[in-house]
């Protein structure tokens, strides 16, 4: 399971999420940017970083380390900014941190170059996982001693906000049109032949036993958490076996993308 810290000095918002992460101090002396029960999209935005960068780990990906951390609504009292302060306020218990990549760089193209099977190996997980957020305009990749390291997963799977609807959204293709690796000639033929197979029911079912069951509790539908995460990997199941053939707007040759043209 993550590991448990309790959070004892918050020390900054992060403005670039929209979401408000902020950094802070734990009783471990680590430093993590923090992700709030009370931002957003709640406790499934959460659930989605869990099980993102968990199977991305599994599959090799470089994903900072996470944790789970508790917070005290009192170290919101001597915030100045009051959009920070109610942030804190309405977050009590178990948050998310992330490990602080200290010196890291963000993502830029220009000076950033990818190789073909790296980047295959990228979108053809953010296709598995359906991760709408890694465009050419917000990345969300770092560049730490010239390695990539992928972060923020919260707006992936999102047929988790329409659990009736998950087997309809999740048969649908993936649009890598904007995608900040595009560029780059992603080897998809190649990552998906080497990660494929990996996604099996054990793996998934490792990765979802690290969802806290709080944030799983009283979600509509299902009686159980044991349920509800099995909810979580069976669309990833189905894509894992399928996707790299509904990925759209990757232009590549054949022989190094292992698709011809557009698609």
């Amino acid at each position: 399971m993550l590991k448990d810290v309790i959070a004892t000095r918050y020390i900054t918002p992060l403005r670039e999420g929209g979401s408000l992460p902020g950094l802070v101090e734990a009783d471990d002396l680590g430093t993590y940017v923090m992700k709030f029960t009370g931002a957003g999209q709640g406790r499934k935005t959460l659930v989605a970083e869990v099980v993102c960068g968990e199977l991305a780990r599994r599959l090799g990906l470089r994903v900072p380390g996470l944790v789970t951390i508790g917070l005290d609504p009192v170290l919101g009292l001597g915030e100045p900014d009051e959009e920070v302060q109610a942030l804190l306020k309405s977050s009590g218990g178990l948050n998310l941190g992330m490990d602080f990549l200290t010196r890291a760089l963000g993502f830029d193209s220009l000076a950033h170059r990818v190789g073909p099977e790296e980047a295959g190996r990228i979108v053809w997980f953010d296709a598995l996982v359906n991760n709408v957020d890694r465009s050419w305009r917000n990345p969300n990749m770092l560049v730490l001693h010239g390695e990539l390291w992928l972060i923020d997963h919260g707006a992936t799977m999102i047929w988790h906000h329409n659990w009736p609807g998950a087997q309809a959204s999740a048969a649908k293709p993936y649009d890598a049109t904007d995608h900040a690796l595009a560029p780059f000639r992603p080897d998809i033929a190649s990552a998906a032949a080497e990660l494929a197979p990996l996604v099996t029911e054990e793996l998934l079912a490792e990765v979802t036993a690290e969802i806290p069951d709080e944030w799983l509790d009283g979600e509509p539908g299902f009686d159980t958490t044991d349920a509800l995460r099995r909810a979580y990997a069976e669309p990833l199941l189905a894509r894992a076996a399928a996707v790299h053939d509904r990925i759209k707007g990757i232009d590549v040759t054949e022989g190094v993308g292992g698709i011809k043209g557009a698609k």
